[in-house]
């Protein structure tokens, strides 16, 4: 490595290094300098997008109140143009919940399928699983219900799943499996969410006594 020996020469090596390499170093600031604006131009145009895909949603759920009838029409429309953003399993969830209300299970369950599709977090994909096992004991679909079910989901929904899974196998007639799952529901803190619960289990015990005491001979 060369040794300057005076400030002279310092000086001079400096000036001949900014005389080669001084346009490629303007270049480099430049460029990171517009990178940098550019990254947060894009930033800022993907928020803007997100907050009018937001109110679209908002002004889509508040129409729904005022005009059920053009709900699903205008739902499907909203799900076409913003397909890929999180708000796609949000109306889904929101169509299979009117499909639902009109009994119409098997749109509910095509929409529930297409919610847990889109899902953007296992929340929502909690909240599709759950509805959609419920939809399927309507249909009747036992066996497709506790596969649902069966698929990871966070431990939070531990309650609500084992309920769910407790009402079919009591549908089922198998009533061992529905009191241990009604139990194992209730060890999760199930009654918080649903005080109907203990019932199931106390009503499902009374009958598992009932059909175990052995008549007394004559």
């Amino acid at each position: 490595m060369e040794v300057y020996q005076t400030e002279e020469q310092q000086v001079e090596a400096i000036k001949g290094y900014w005389e080669e390499n001084g346009n490629m170093i303007i270049a480099g600031i430049v460029l990171g300098f517009a990178g940098f604006i550019g990254f947060n131009v894009y930033k800022d145009n993907q928020l803007d997008n997100e907050l009018a895909v937001s109110d679209s949603y908002q002004a889509l759920i508040e129409n729904s109140v005022k005009d059920k009838a053009a709900f699903s029409d205008n739902a499907e429309k909203f799900m076409s143009e913003h397909s890929g953003t999180s708000y796609v399993s949000l109306t889904a969830l929101s169509l299979a919940k009117e499909a639902a209300a009109n009994k119409n299970w098997s749109g509910a369950q095509t929409q529930l399928k297409a919610a847990l599709e889109s899902a953007p977090n296992d929340g929502i994909k909690g909240i599709a699983s759950v509805r959609l096992a419920r939809v399927q004991i309507q249909q009747e679909q036992f066996d497709q219900a506790l596969a649902t079910l069966a698929k990871p989901l966070p431990e939070s929904f531990t309650a609500a799943i084992e309920e769910i899974k407790g009402d079919i196998y009591l549908l089922q007639g198998k009533k061992e499996l529905a009191r241990n799952a009604y139990q194992v529901a209730i060890t999760a803190d199930g009654l918080a969410s649903s005080p109907n619960l203990q019932m199931k289990l106390d009503d499902l015990a009374t009958a598992i006594n009932l059909t175990t005491i052995v008549p007394a001979e004559k």
